[in-house]
């Protein structure tokens, strides 16, 4: 009975393919399909191939240091920014006690998240989700509606608006957040401001056009950004 059992029991397969290249995986072993974490030690020589094969990386708290300081040690080019630029984690997790200040600067600018669901009934909850932006204005935020989108411009930067024509605009406005606005100057907008004051309850740059495929904005203070989005074909 015990044999009977064991032989309808269905097979588990286990094999170290993860660790050939993707070239050389063995066909007669099922594909890899696995999520790599990434902890707070030295990460493995064969890191690299781990990280290409992967199909989510996830670092836990310091585990991005490792990433940010030895993935350059381990690949044939030693330029360490265009080495940081390629291993970027999806996933930056835990109580963040371990990862360093400028690690979690770099990766918070590289990782983009996109919200739905943020835009549309109740106007507290709109409020809240916009004001998740001005929090976090360290990471890159977007939240999207069927009708537009919206993303914080934080003023410790210039910034460079790339419009995806097909499917963004021609509709677009500026609002100052946290504080007005004493200069504000864009390009590549139907009605540019130049070096122009806003705040509410006076100005605030509404139904504004796209005019150009790159629409610039500087200023000295935060704004957010929103575009109405077309119907999709």
């Amino acid at each position: 009975m015990l044999w009977r059992a064991i032989r309808n029991m269905e097979v588990m397969v286990h094999s170290s393919s993860f660790l050939l290249p993707k070239l050389h995986q063995p066909a007669k072993i099922p594909a890899n399909n696995y999520n790599l974490v990434v902890l707070n030690q030295h990460l493995p020589r064969f890191m690299p191939r781990l990280w290409a094969q992967a199909k989510l990386r996830i670092c836990a708290d310091g585990g991005a240091n490792r990433i940010f300081d030895e993935m350059s040690q381990m690949t044939s080019d030693q330029d360490n920014e265009s080495n940081r630029n390629r291993y970027i984690p999806e996933i930056i997790e835990g109580d963040m006690d371990s990862i360093r200040p400028e690690v979690k600067i770099f990766y918070s600018h590289q990782l983009c998240v996109l919200v739905t669901g943020a835009l549309g009934g109740r106007f507290d909850h709109e409020a809240a989700n916009i004001n998740v932006l001005y929090v976090f204005s360290d990471m890159r935020i977007v939240l999207l509606s069927d009708d537009c989108l919206i993303r914080l411009l934080p003023k410790t930067h210039q910034h460079e608006i790339y419009i995806e024509s097909s499917l963004e605009g021609p509709h677009c406005g500026l609002f100052p957040i946290g504080a007005p606005s004493k200069s504000t100057t864009t390009t590549g907008l139907k009605w540019n401001l130049s070096d122009a004051k806003m705040k509410f309850g006076r100005m605030i740059s509404t139904s504004n056009i796209v005019d150009s495929e790159k629409v610039t904005v500087q200023s000295d203070a935060d704004l957010l950004w929103t575009i109405s989005l077309r119907n999709l074909t």
